[in-house]
This record gives structure tokens, sequence and C-alpha cells, in this order.
């Protein structure tokens, strides 16, 4: 099934283009440890020229409407910065899936940010 993407005034859907987006909410956000690192992760990818700002840009823009309802911002994130990887040939789909594995197997607490 393939999503229409609806586009008004010439505006693509992800773009409210000053449009009413509802409340912003104001509250801090105490951040995740895997968010700090994807935030980490697209710094130091970007600095090595693995890509660019309009890259990450362009694959969030290209996603369908559902990811913005499903994802959070940085599920979003992380999967633009896995598909510019893979784009410019610094990891496979396969490689990505690999390390993810191997991850998961180290169970829920590696990498708690209160273990030292």
């Amino acid at each position: 099934m393939t999503e229409t993407i609806p586009q008004t005034e010439g505006h693509r859907w992800h773009d409210m283009g000053g449009g009413a987006a509802g409340a912003v909410p104001l509250a801090d956000h105490d951040f995740a440890l895997w968010e700090k690192r994807v935030d980490a992760l697209m710094i130091l990818c970007s600095a090595k020229g693995h890509f660019t700002v309009d890259g990450l840009r362009r694959v969030l823009e290209d996603m369908p409407p559902s990811s913005f309802e499903e994802l959070s911002y940085y599920e979003r994130w992380i999967a633009s910065i896995s598909q510019n990887l893979v784009e410019a040939g610094v990891l496979t789909t396969f490689e990505i899936g690999e390390r993810m594995s191997a991850i998961q197997e180290r169970g829920l607490t590696y990498g708690d940010a209160s273990d030292g």
C-alpha cells in the first residue's frame, strides 16, 4: 500500500508552514542516555563527512506521515542517520542489524548511566 502524501499550498505534509500545531510543551525534558548517544553519533558522523544536515533532513522529509506519528524525535533521527550511513557506504543494513542484535544480547541494563 502506498501512502499519499498530502500537499497544500506548495508545502509537503511535514511542513507546517506557520499553521497551528498545537501547544508547545514548556517543561524540561530529561534526555535518556540513548537519546544523548543518537545526538553524539549524529555530530561525530557529520564531522567525519559521512553526511550533511541536508542529507539528514532529506531522509526525515521522505519518511511517510505515519513516521511522525509513530516514532519519537530521536527514533526518526537514528533512522535518518542509519540511512545516510548506508548511502555513504559506511555500513550495510546487514551490519547495522548485526550490531543491533549484539547490543540487544547485552540486556536492558547495558549502558545505564547510573552504573558508573
